[in-house]
């Protein structure tokens, strides 16, 4: 009986011992959802290398790796769609994208009626504007969203946010594709039609100046069509992601006068299962630091517009520094 009660108790004790070692890890590192522990280096995932979030998120990489205790890589993407199935494959940790598309990925809709809902990652804040620019040649009798009605318009690449944003403007004046001898082009192939007099208007969602409009006011010059202020009140009101926006007088060098319009937001996303104390460390570091980034854009980049077209809920961590800094 000795022998076995022997036994017994050095079983026992064995697996109390793996229960240990298995339930060890870092604890106090745990995730905002109770999940394992925070991963030993950050990724960034950003764009292509020729766009603006990779530039960015390299020097977001940068000041997390220095400020947050953690290190940071920026990685090239495919950008907002692709990076958000990574956040949810746990193969990037943050994200860039627009507020749009996080809303789409959260409800399931649009481009991730395939995937479903995606509900992986939490906000982390807004950026700047991606401006919705209607462009169309300098001597075009196109005036208003209106006269869109029969014209041929390109509403950007199938699938993409801004083909998305280019349906929802024309709902608001009770139009459809259908409405439109539609196009479905990049904005490069859309501004080489409208040179060519092949194309009445393109629908383009970038960062102001935008380099290919740009060029286009150059060779042949261009208007950009504003949006009245009633049809952007009721976009606003039914799309929350959406927010006024004005491009200034002479950004385009045909384009003397400001111009209204709506905009949506590039803004971070972040894995919502990462543990408060981490992500309010890395929010401090980017936001603290946000005026050497090394980019142009990040002059745009405001902590009192941090919340800005947000939708999505925050992560904690995110607003325990808002909190802390008096955002509302």
């Amino acid at each position: 009986m000795n022998k076995r009660h022997f036994l017994l108790s050095l079983t026992l004790l064995l697996s109390l011992s793996l229960m240990t070692a298995c339930g060890g890890g870092n604890s106090s590192q745990g995730g905002a959802g109770g999940g394992g522990a925070d991963p030993a280096q950050l990724i960034i995932a950003t764009g292509g290398t020729g766009g603006t979030y990779f530039p960015l998120g390299g020097g977001m990489a940068d000041h997390i790796t220095k400020n947050a205790g953690i290190t940071a890589t920026a990685q090239a993407t495919g950008a907002s769609a692709e990076n958000i199935r990574l956040l949810r494959d746990k193969k990037a940790d943050i994200a860039f994208t627009q507020n749009d598309i996080a809303e789409y990925a959260s409800k399931g809709t649009n481009m991730f009626q395939q995937d479903g809902k995606i509900d992986s990652f939490q906000a982390l804040g807004a950026l700047y504007d991606e401006t919705i620019q209607i462009v169309v040649s300098a001597d075009s009798n196109i005036k208003s969203v209106a006269d869109l009605k029969d014209k041929r318009v390109s509403v950007g690449a199938p699938g993409s946010g801004t083909e998305v944003n280019a349906q929802q403007i024309l709902e608001a004046y009770g139009m459809t594709f259908e409405d439109t001898k539609l196009q479905r082009l990049s904005f490069a192939d859309s501004a080489k039609a409208i040179q060519d007099g092949q194309l009445d208007a393109a629908f383009q969602t970038a960062g102001t100046p935008t380099a290919a409009i740009t060029e286009l006011a150059a060779t042949t010059g261009v208007k950009i069509i504003p949006i009245d202020a009633d049809k952007i009140d009721a976009i606003i009101a039914k799309y929350p992601y959406y927010v006024k926006t004005t491009v200034p007088a002479n950004t385009y060098q045909t384009v003397p006068e400001e111009v209204t319009t709506v905009s949506v937001k590039s803004m971070l996303l972040i894995r919502s299962d990462l543990s408060e104390g981490l992500v309010y460390k890395v929010t401090k570091a980017i936001f603290e630091n946000s005026d050497k980034l090394g980019h142009a854009k990040a002059k745009e980049i405001k902590l009192e517009n941090v919340k800005n077209g947000v939708s999505i809920p925050v992560h904690p961590g995110a607003q325990k520094y808002f909190d802390e800094k008096g955002v509302k």
